[in-house]
C-alpha cells in the first residue's frame, strides 16, 4: 500500500504536469491524468487515521466474577466493576484483551492502555468523583468509569465477555461511543473447546468476525467524521446567583443568546433544546466537530469557547465547567 506521504507528493507532481499540458493538443492525457489524480485521493482518504479504542471486560463478565466495588454517590450507594482487581487477579484477562488488541490494531486502530490507566484510577476516585462549588460547597458527582473514560480519552470503548465451557466457548464483542455510551458495533460467536490457552482460542473465534465488527466501528466513524461528535450540554444556574436563563441582555434573554452561539459553532447548526427552565437547560445532540485549528475537540474544549463568550461584553458572567463523563458537560452560571 502506498503511503499518504508517497500519494501527496504524486498529486503534487501530477497537478505540476496537468498544469504544463496543453488542452487542445493533449486532451486525453489531461483526462487520464484527471483521473490518476481522482483515484489517489479517494486512496489517501480511505488511509484516514482511524479511531482510538480502549478494550475493558464488560460488567456482566466482572459480576459474574465478582470484580465488583461499591460507591457512595450522592448518597446513593451504587455498584461498579472493579477493573483494577479484575487485572490483578485474574490471570486471563490481560492476555485476552492483548490478543483483541493485536487484531484491532492490525485494522489501524490506535489501541490506549486501559491497564496501566486502571492502575491510578484509586487515587483519581478519591480526589475527584465529587466536585464541589468554592463558595456554596454545591457538588456533582462522576462514576469510576466516566472517570476513566476522561483519564483515557479514547473514542470507542470496546467491552468483552467470554464463557468457556466444557465443549464450547463463546465470546462477545460490543463497541460503544464513550462520548453518548451508544452502542455502535457488536460481534458474537461460539467455538468448539480446544487444546490451546484460553486468549488463543478466543483470538483464533473472534478472528472470523472481526472484519464484520471493524466495518460497523469504520462506518460510525465516517458519519461522525462528517456530521460531528454529539455530546450533550447542561446549563444550571448556582441557587445564590443573581443571574438566570431568563435575564434579560441586548433585548433577549440569555438562553437566546446561549442557542445562537450554538447554532454558530455546532456542526450544520444541530443540537436540541430538550427542556428548559429559569434555572436549567438541557442540550442533546450536539453535534461538535472532530476538531479544530488542526486540534482535536472534546466536550470541555468545546464548552470552554461557550464560556469565554459568556465572560464577554455584554453579559460578563462567570461560570464553572464540571465534566460529567467525555461527552457531558454542565456549565454552571454565577461562580466558579
Amino acid at each position: 500500500m502506498i503511503k499518504l506521504d508517497s500519494i501527496i507528493d504524486l498529486q503534487k507532481v501530477l497537478l505540476l504536469v496537468m498544469h504544463k499540458v496543453d488542452c487542445r493538443k493533449h486532451f486525453s492525457l489531461k483526462r487520464l491524468i484527471t483521473g490518476i489524480f481522482l483515484l489517489f485521493s479517494l486512496s489517501a482518504i480511505a488511509q484516514m487515521k482511524k479511531p482510538t479504542i480502549m478494550i475493558l471486560p464488560s460488567d456482566n463478565w466482572c459480576a459474574t466474577r465478582y470484580f465488583t466495588k461499591v460507591y457512595e454517590n450522592l448518597g446513593q450507594k451504587e455498584v461498579y466493576s472493579d477493573y483494577r482487581r479484575a487485572f490483578l487477579e485474574d490471570s486471563e484477562l490481560s492476555p485476552v484483551i492483548s490478543k483483541i488488541g493485536e487484531l484491532l490494531t492490525r485494522q489501524g486502530y490506535s489501541l490506549k492502555d486501559a491497564e496501566q490507566a486502571v492502575k491510578s484510577l484509586e487515587t483519581s476516585i478519591a480526589e475527584d468523583e465529587v466536585t464541589y462549588s468554592r463558595t456554596s460547597n454545591n457538588r456533582l458527582a462522576i462514576s469510576p468509569l466516566d472517570l476513566l473514560k476522561q483519564r483515557v480519552k479514547s473514542d470507542i470503548l470496546i467491552q468483552v465477555n467470554w464463557n468457556v465451557k466444557r465443549e464450547s466457548i463463546s465470546f462477545t464483542i460490543e463497541a460503544f461511543d464513550t462520548y453518548t455510551d451508544k452502542r455502535i458495533a457488536t460481534a458474537t460467536g461460539t467455538n468448539e473447546r480446544g487444546k490451546a490457552i484460553i486468549p488463543i482460542q478466543l483470538e483464533n473465534t473472534i478472528k472470523k468476525h472481526i472484519k464484520t465488527f471493524d466495518e460497523q466501528m469504520d462506518s460510525y466513524y465516517q458519519s461522525m467524521q462528517a456530521n460531528g461528535r454529539e455530546i450533550a450540554v447542561n446549563i444550571q444556574v448556582w441557587d445564590n446567583s443573581d443571574i438566570n436563563l431568563e435575564t434579560i441582555y441586548e433585548g433577549d434573554e440569555l438562553i437566546y443568546h446561549i442557542q445562537n452561539w450554538l447554532s454558530q459553532n455546532t456542526v450544520r447548526s444541530q443540537f436540541n433544546l430538550s427542556d428548559a427552565t429559569e434555572n436549567f437547560a438541557h442540550f442533546e445532540q450536539v453535534r461538535i466537530p472532530l476538531a479544530k485549528k488542526n486540534m482535536a475537540l472534546d466536550a470541555r474544549g468545546f464548552v470552554r469557547e461557550l464560556q469565554k463568550y459568556l465572560q464577554q461584553n455584554p453579559y460578563s458572567i462567570t461560570s464553572k465547567i464540571i465534566m460529567q463523563g467525555l461527552g457531558k458537560t454542565t456549565l454552571i452560571i454565577g461562580e466558579k
